[in-house]
């Protein structure tokens, strides 16, 4: 059972940490690109809501097991066209059938959950053969000095950030859940601490 920092605090944190302009801006190179059917991991707050194409997209499902982050992305502004549902679960254990959605949209939420392994797997299950899986995470910094720093800081960073996890990385779990890579950017964002501003962005397919 969630305690009084999780239920009362950490949605406020989250929404605000995840909502920085930096962040924003990063939401706004990948979500517009989804198409079809969409799956949302980790919809949290909602944040990337006003970001989606009504024009391309059918229908945007969001799932997260955060009933507070349910009820903020029910509320959280987004076009009035745009078809949005958001349900109660986990992104290692999807309850939607094999190759149901044309897109699935990952951003900021690897670092997460528990298993980014299974998360992935239960992701090229229901995507398509022919769709896409759009992300944007945070994570393991390629400058030594920085990782080293990074898993330092980890359990404690992990504890407060409600499991958020500073040193996962990120292309090289979506190449060994078996994604082929279809284009990745890579950088630190702008006016956050590298610990936790190295970013990696792109689009993948399932192998």
């Amino acid at each position: 059972m969630a305690n009084f920092y999780e239920r009362r605090i950490l949605p406020s944190l989250l929404t605000c940490a995840c909502g920085s302009p930096a962040i924003m801006r990063q939401r706004a190179r990948v979500v517009p690109q989804a198409e079809g059917r969409v799956l949302e991991l980790g919809v949290g707050g909602g944040l990337n809501l006003a970001f989606y194409d009504p024009t391309k997209v059918e229908s945007v499902t969001g799932i997260d097991p955060s009933p507070e982050l349910r009820a903020r992305a029910l509320e959280a502004p987004r076009d009035a066209a745009l078809k949005v549902s958001v349900e109660a679960g986990e992104a290692e254990n999807l309850p939607f059938p094999d190759q149901s959605f044309d897109s699935v949209v990952c951003t900021f939420t690897l670092c997460s959950v528990g298993d980014p392994g299974k998360a992935l797997a239960e992701a090229r299950r229901v995507l398509k053969p022919t769709g896409r899986f759009l992300f944007c995470e945070h994570g393991l910094s390629p400058e030594p000095e920085v990782a080293r720093w990074q898993r330092r800081l980890d359990p404690l960073w992990s504890r407060l950030a409600g499991g958020c996890h500073l040193n996962r990385p990120v292309a090289q779990t979506l190449i060994a859940a078996g994604f082929r890579l279809g284009s990745l950017e890579k950088a630190y964002l702008p006016k956050t601490p590298k610990i936790a501003g190295w970013n990696e962005w792109g689009a993948a397919q399932p192998g």
